[in-house]
């Protein structure tokens, strides 16, 4: 998968460029999403300067059109710094001169703390003073993200909910995970530590409870929630007296597209 770009408006209006990062997967339903994505960012944003508010309703400041790339960490044929680089040239071919990049990720791991912002600062030694490159705050990070996940559970009747995220061997990476459970009110499993989510959910039914939902915390569908599906339908086998529900990952969706924007322009 190539970065791409995507242009709304005129280009003499253009006084920012935003890049999305993502981690890579050599899975077509990834890809797809990561596609329908970053044109969802470039739609929603053009929506908004059509209106001339933003999405929490408060006007927007600048009257600068957008133009959206797509990046990957892993699992392209360039580096990230050389896809940072290219973008950036053919983002100062079109007058301009400042970039953002927005690390799509859920977790404060080593890619978003470590690996992406070496990357960044690569290419941002390569290309000089011409264009400057900025990193924003990784997607996780976005509060909204627990209005999306409380969507999804109240679309199930369950008695009890677990939070499934893949987890990080990162110091304090996890962390956010653990707050963001008890907002929702529920206990946290990570798919890195398989018996992690046996401990939660024998936990959960010696506590008496019988309808168990687990809430997948990643971003598209793929070759984890694949794994993630068929071991929750050995744990019905294991506990036959439990009906467990499994959700679906938060998907390329409008809302997410809004969150990303609201990272772009804090």
């Amino acid at each position: 998968m190539s970065v791409h770009l995507t242009f709304t408006g005129t280009l003499k209006k253009l006084l920012s460029a935003y890049l999305l990062v993502f981690h890579g997967s050599r899975d077509r339903r990834y890809q797809v999403a990561v596609e329908q994505l970053t044109q969802l960012v470039c739609d929603v944003q053009t929506r908004r300067e059509a209106s001339g508010r933003s999405g929490s309703g408060s006007l927007v400041t600048h009257s600068a059109e957008t133009f959206v790339g797509m990046g990957l960490l892993e699992l392209h044929p360039l580096p990230l710094h050389e896809q940072i680089r290219e973008f950036a040239e053919r983002s100062f071919a079109a007058g301009i001169h400042s970039i953002q990049v927005l690390p799509i990720f859920l977790l404060p791991g080593v890619h978003v703390m470590e690996d992406i912002p070496a990357e960044v600062a690569r290419a941002q030694q390569a290309l000089g003073s011409q264009t400057k490159i900025e990193m924003q705050p990784y997607l996780g990070k976005h509060p909204g993200l627990i209005g999306l996940l409380s969507a999804q559970q109240a679309n199930v009747a369950v008695d009890a909910w677990i939070l499934l995220s893949h987890g990080s061997r990162r110091a304090g990476a996890n962390q956010p995970i653990e707050e963001m459970a008890i907002k929702l009110g529920a206990v946290p499993a990570y798919w890195s530590v398989r018996s992690s989510l046996d401990k939660q959910l024998e936990a959960l039914v010696n506590a008496g409870h019988r309808k168990i939902g687990i809430l997948p915390y990643f971003l598209f569908a793929g070759a984890i929630t694949d794994a993630i599906w068929q071991y929750v339908s050995e744990l019905s086998q294991r506990f036959p007296t439990v009906e467990l529900e499994l959700a679906e990952p938060l998907g390329a969706g409008v809302e997410l597209a809004r969150l990303i924007l609201d990272l772009a322009e804090e």
